[in-house]
């Protein structure tokens, strides 16, 4: 016997929530499950044998036919790629030796503002890793009820624990101040104003009433994974990534760079699997995808572009090593377009890129051996190099 899943429409307003009480991420205490009719809950475990089901029944988000244990047969193989890419190309912080950057961090090599530029970022990347983390585990799992994309999904929320244990060993290794670093996006309005734009979108998901049986939650949580997979990590990221590897490309801070390298390769990753979860979400419910929402939507890309100029800008007072604030505004805009792109809306500035060398950087078809710079000789099944 196989089970099967008719096509449903969300309604706007007037459709009741499933009780979500059967599963809880947060720091309440449990409560016990309200008891259901349907067998199958929020989070689209079932409590019964249902028999086996046909692969079509497989549903990203409000499938109750499939429950979330069922990987195989594979419906969404691009999550299973991106889940397969992940762990090949698994890293570790303190395999990179940071000897070099002490040494740098020490001398008078650096100026003032260029300490200052990479104080700002690692500031910014901090906590906003761990933001995403959070997100990752308190909003966005518990409502994806697909099993392949919740096991990129374990796999991303290992890597932001990685990112944040990288930052970590950063301020331990140059003994930098870990107060005023970690506590940036409290203090620092430019990281603040980026920081808060995301936290927004995690308590409108962590809501007790929340879910996306209905519409308007549907929308939310779609709002949810824009703001965090494409403007988070796809435009908040990104002129940190630039000002950080241009020490790197300088031979300054080797150590630090080489990390940040690592992480946009992970990034790159989330990206690509958020907007093919983004899309997906979009071809199995179009009703979402209304002008109301698409409009809304980019006018909140644009705003966070705003907010990312303004960081920029605030990170680079004077400019250095080249770069300055009118630099990041093309690039930001540039970046913008490209996300905008695809998810479906068209652009919105036509700005050139003024770093071309962050593309080749990008480019993951580019591949050698990956870890020939460690300390620890260490080999996955696939392993990727930045020139």
């Amino acid at each position: 016997m196989s089970a099967t899943l008719a096509p449903r429409t969300l309604s706007p307003a007037g459709s009741q929530a499933g009780d979500s009480g059967a599963l809880s991420f947060d720091d309440a205490p449990a409560r016990p499950a309200a008891p259901v009719e349907n067998p199958a809950n929020a989070e689209g475990l079932t409590t019964e044998n249902t028999g086996r089901f046909d692969v079509d029944a497989k549903r990203l988000i409000n499938c109750g036919a499939v429950d979330v244990n069922q990987l195989m047969p594979l419906k969404y193989k691009w999550a299973w790629e991106h889940y397969i890419n992940g762990c090949a190309n698994h890293w570790m912080p303190t395999e990179v030796p940071m000897t070099k950057d002490i040494e740098t961090w020490r001398s008078d090599k650096l100026s003032d503002d260029e300490r200052l530029v990479i104080l700002r970022n690692l500031g910014f990347f901090a906590t906003a890793e761990s933001l995403v983390g959070n997100n990752l585990v308190l909003a966005i799992f518990k409502h994806v009820t697909n099993a392949e994309c919740r096991q990129y999904l374990l796999r991303q929320a290992f890597e932001e624990a990685i990112h944040t244990h990288t930052f970590l060993y950063i301020v331990d290794s140059l003994g930098l101040e870990e107060g005023a670093l970690f506590n940036m996006y409290r203090e620092i309005p430019a990281i603040a104003a980026k920081d808060e734009l995301e936290m927004e979108l995690t308590r409108e998901i962590m809501d007790p009433n929340f879910s996306t049986e209905t519409f308007e939650g549907a929308q939310a949580f779609l709002k949810n994974l824009i703001g965090y997979y494409l403007i988070m990590e796809g435009i908040f990221f990104y002129s940190g990534f630039v000002m950080m590897l241009s020490f790197h490309r300088r031979n300054l801070m080797t150590g630090v760079g080489e990390q940040f390298q690592y992480i946009l390769r992970d990034e790159t990753t989330h990206l690509n699997f958020g907007i093919d979860l983004i899309n997906g979400i979009k071809a199995e419910n179009p009703e979402l995808w209304t002008p109301k929402f698409q409009q809304e939507t980019r006018a909140r890309i644009l705003h966070a572009v705003e907010l990312e100029i303004a960081y920029a800008q605030d990170c680079l007072p004077k400019g250095v090593m080249g770069l300055n604030a009118d630099l990041f505004r093309d690039y930001v805009r540039h970046v913008a377009d490209r996300r905008l792109e695809r998810i479906g809306l068209g652009a919105e500035f036509g700005a050139s890129n003024p770093f071309p060398w962050m593309s080749e950087t990008i480019d993951l078809a580019k591949e050698k051996n990956f870890f020939e710079t460690r300390v620890t000789e260490y080999q996955t099944g696939s392993a990727l190099s930045w020139d």
